[in-house]
């Protein structure tokens, strides 16, 4: 009996050590095939393909805590980039690899983090977020501000507050590790990013700020990125709203190259309309300018989008629907691309 009664006190002991601790393995699968077609005024191109993450990146990852006592966890994630369409996946745990801790104080983190401007600057986007806004690439997307920013810095000092009354917010620091050889590397880009949110009921903002000081371009040129955003669910709708603005970075929208006093303003309004608890469309208009720079031309670039998504279980969602954008140049013939695509999005 004394024998069954030990017995029975290690196992005990032993459950109520590992309910302390956990890890999780998750992911998403996300994959849409369709047709972009592109008309420049000398050609016109039209592909069908297939493409990976088309409402959410394709993601594969560990994460866990730990449970240290007096409210404290340790906790840390592992989380690497998947290509659906050819199965390849990113180099190493390229979206996240963090370890840091957690309490009443808050969370922070140290080590390759999303930044709070990608945390949150897509928040007030129509369409989710999807390659079927008029925001986004691939196919048209006419943001600046929502992919020529760096959204997972590496060697970043992260912290996040609680939430006070609705109201929460984020700071990063991502140091730039300059040996000052002359030679510049990808990882000598010291950003600061920061962000502020409020949600209560059925209004939500977002404002973000990112600035990232490249060893290859003079310090009073950095490249910096704004974003302000807001939201409010009437019930039968929910309408988006985002302003954008970024400064120094010019080149394709699908990446940022330096231009000093380079100015781009962007705008985009949009709304959510649930048909029903399984069916959503969504719908939203944007434009982004770029401001003339002497002898360089004002660039704008306009874009409409159209979607649906319907919830088959809580885990997979079937989307599909169209975009159009078209960028506006002086003595340069309209750049017009269409988008259709249809997909599927299953999370584990």
């Amino acid at each position: 009996m004394k024998k069954s009664l030990i017995a029975l006190a290690v196992l005990a002991a032993s459950g109520a050590a590992m309910a302390q601790s956990s890890v999780t393995l998750y992911g998403i699968a996300d994959v849409w095939v369709g047709n972009v077609s592109v008309d420049d005024g000398t050609t016109d191109t039209s592909r069908t393909l297939m493409h990976s993450g088309g409402v959410s990146t394709s993601r594969w990852g560990m994460k866990g805590s730990e449970d240290l006592g007096g409210g404290l966890k340790a906790n840390f994630q592992l989380e690497s980039s998947i290509n659906m369409d050819d199965g390849t996946t990113g180099s190493g745990f390229n979206r996240q690899a963090w370890v840091g801790f957690s309490g009443n104080f808050g969370d922070v983190r140290f080590g390759r983090v999303s930044s709070p401007f990608d945390n949150v600057q897509a928040a007030s986007t129509a369409l989710w977020d999807s390659d079927l806004s008029p925001v986004n690439n691939p196919g048209g997307g006419v943001f600046r501000t929502a992919s020529g920013f760096i959204a997972k810095p590496t060697n970043t000092i992260y912290y996040k507050t609680p939430s006070f009354s609705g109201f929460g917010g984020e700071v990063s620091y991502s140091l730039d590790e300059d040996n000052e050889d002359g030679v510049f590397q990808p990882t000598e880009i010291a950003i600061t990013s920061l962000s502020l949110t409020y949600a209560a009921g059925p209004f939500a903002a977002q404002f973000a700020y990112q600035e990232e000081e490249r060893a290859d371009v003079p310090t009073d040129d950095d490249f910096t990125f704004m974003r302000l955003g807001a939201s409010y669910n009437f019930g039968m709708a929910t309408a988006k709203a985002t302003y954008g603005r970024a400064e120094n970075a010019t080149g394709t929208v699908s990446g940022a190259t330096h231009t000093a006093d380079a100015q781009t303003d962007e705008w985009q309004i949009g709304v959510d309309v649930p048909m029903s608890s399984a069916l959503t469309l969504s719908a939203a208009y944007a434009e982004s300018t770029d401001d003339a720079i002497g002898a360089i031309p004002e660039v704008k670039r306009s874009g409409f989008g159209l979607a649906a998504a319907y919830s088959l279980s809580k885990r997979t969602t079937l989307y599909g629907g169209v975009k159009t954008a078209t960028e506006e140049q002086t003595g340069v013939h309209d750049i017009d691309t269409t988008v259709y695509a249809v997909g599927v999005k299953h999370t584990f």
